[in-house]
């Protein structure tokens, strides 16, 4: 089976690496709004968004790239 990359904010990720996302959730400090990706590594992903809008499309098309894959 092929290996499906996403490419978020000048990451690329393979999907199948991903273990769970969180839901969107205001950033600390008033740095827009976030949600965390959790890779089966171990390793976290935080990407940072000015709005919740763009915050809460990206992780959609993320779990449609999921739902895909």
């Amino acid at each position: 089976m092929p290996r499906v990359v996403y490419e978020l904010q000048g990451y690329a990720m393979v999907l199948d690496k991903i273990a769970f996302l969180t839901r969107v959730f205001k950033a600390d400090d008033g740095e827009g709004f976030q949600f965390n990706i959790r890779f089966s590594e171990g390793l976290l992903l935080s990407p940072k968004f000015p709005t919740r809008h763009e915050a809460d499309l990206q992780r959609a098309l993320l779990l449609k790239a999921l739902s895909e894959s």
